[in-house]
């Protein structure tokens, strides 16, 4: 037997590449190999893949595979129609890898899994036969995402067509923590945590009248908030455009930069900037989301920005808005005398209360819109930026896998794509009016709930809609059912 074994092991290396012999409950079975680096112990390690079938005297008895019959069909055909819009130019961009990017960034919009088990949850879809073939083995994709992002001109090329038609951006900066020793992207930098751990940090713009991601890109940790807008700006076309931004922008340089652009700009400040005139009365008022918000506003000189001695172009203004929040304030100022009553108990020195910045939101403007309208530029950033901290989240999940700096940059663009997904069925589900009923994943596991089967006579069919599913895809005018 040893001598046949050594000749069915030879004929199938040269059939299949590696393969591995292992035994199990007495009897022999084969499997392909592959290998892949382990940056923990800093060389390649042994992986066992494919099942081959079992060797027995008289040769290797292939075991055939049993096809699955029954797919999940709602959810698939409903993103795969929302990402038709940007298939042209994913697969202008990237020729040999877009049908991976669809498949990795459907199922991750879908449900949240590490990358081993992408392959797994694929197949369940009715797309990965009907529509996409995708190689999806660990393997495969670890070594597509690093093609994907050793391409940053494909990438710039796709978001360019999707910033087409846009005059509108909210811009954010955001970072994962990694403790991988080969990512030359990890650096120390600031966190809001305050954390002496190096860090990954990504960029996005979002248009506001699509109501979509644009841009999404990694860059290192090092790197500060204003410095990546001032890349951004120079690698995209922002001129004559609306920049929503964040409180960790403000510069004077930053303004400057701006205006000499021809940019225009929605910025927050922070509530300590001697800019800041508290001493404003706050006259009018309006009523935002059953919120009441006084305001007031004020016309400042650039003279007042000056930082670090740098001198401003004179005669240049642009207008302070200062809002109060009067539930805010009211939140606040309970949640600090909490505070301090603890302190006390702890024998700890109390928090001085500045009641003159309770609720209040300062925010820097060079456009001339009413208070109320930049007001809601201004809500609408904090909305989408909750959706960028899910977004944050689910990449925590993959950091095992992401090995060096391409395949970082890789996986934040499929990332991206999931978060354009994601936003394009959010907007489907406002349009309908029922953003107070229906969440995002709520919607997808009702649509799970649509099943396509396939015969053995070759015909396929739909599983029974359930009545809620059938009601939601009324009410959201989704074309994914047979009419009959």
């Amino acid at each position: 037997m040893e001598r046949r074994l050594k000749e069915i092991l030879e004929k199938a290396r040269k059939e299949y590449g590696s393969v591995e012999l292992k035994t199990i409950g007495g009897r022999l079975y084969l499997y392909r190999v592959s290998s892949v680096y382990d940056p923990e112990k800093k060389r390649a390690r042994k992986v066992s893949g494919e099942y081959l079938g079992r060797v027995t005297s008289d040769g290797l008895q292939r075991t055939a595979k049993r096809e699955r019959s029954i797919y999940e069909y709602g959810n698939a055909r409903f993103l795969y129609s929302l990402i038709g819009d940007v298939l042209q130019g994913l697969r202008a961009a990237f020729p040999d890898e877009w049908k991976e990017i669809v498949a990795l960034s459907i199922v991750r919009t879908i449900r949240n899994v590490p990358i081993k088990y992408v392959k797994d949850a694929w197949e369940k879809l009715y797309l990965c036969e009907e529509v996409v073939e995708a190689s999806l083995s660990p393997n495969t994709v670890s070594e597509k995402l690093r093609m994907i992002g050793a391409d940053w001109d494909a990438q710039r090329s796709f978001f360019l067509s999707l910033m087409d038609g846009s005059s509108v951006f909210f811009f954010d900066l955001s970072s994962i923590f990694s403790r991988s020793v080969n990512l030359n992207l990890a650096e120390k930098g600031y966190n809001k945590e305050h954390l002496a751990l190096d860090q990954i940090n990504f960029a996005l713009l979002f248009s506001q009248e699509k109501k979509t991601p644009v841009m999404l890109k990694s860059m290192p940790g090092s790197i500060r908030d204003i410095k990546s807008l001032h890349h951004a700006m120079d690698e995209f076309p922002l001129r004559d455009c609306i920049l929503v931004l964040d409180r960790g922008f403000f510069s004077s340089k930053t303004v400057e930069d701006l205006l000499s652009s021809g940019i225009s700009f929605i910025q927050p400040l922070k509530r300590g900037l001697k800019m800041v005139d508290y001493s404003l009365r706050l006259k009018e008022s309006f009523v935002y989301r059953e919120r009441g918000i006084k305001f007031a506003e004020k016309v400042v000189e650039w003279e007042a920005v000056r930082e670090a001695g740098k001198k401003m172009r004179e005669g240049v203004t642009a207008k302070l808005f200062l809002y109060e929040d009067v539930k805010l304030r009211g939140e606040e100022h309970s949640n600090l005398i909490r505070l301090n009553a603890k302190r006390e108990e702890e024998r700890v020195a109390t928090v001085k209360i500045d009641e003159e910045k309770l609720g209040k939101i300062p925010i820097l403007t060079n456009l001339d819109w009413s208070a109320r309208r930049v007001y809601e530029f201004y809500k609408e950033k904090e909305e989408i930026e909750q959706a960028f901290d899910a977004m944050k989240n689910e990449l925590e999940n993959d950091k095992s896998y992401l090995g060096d700096d391409d395949a970082v940059r890789g996986y934040f663009f499929i990332s991206f794509l999931s978060l354009y997904l994601y936003f394009r069925v959010m907007e489907r589900i406002r349009a309908a009016g029922l953003t107070s009923k229906l969440s995002v994943n709520e919607l997808l596991f009702q649509l799970s709930k649509v099943y396509l089967v396939k015969y053995g006579d070759g015909k396929e069919r739909l599983s029974e809609v359930p009545g809620k599913v059938e009601e939601l895809v009324s009410q959201l005018g989704l074309d994914i059912l047979p009419k009959n």
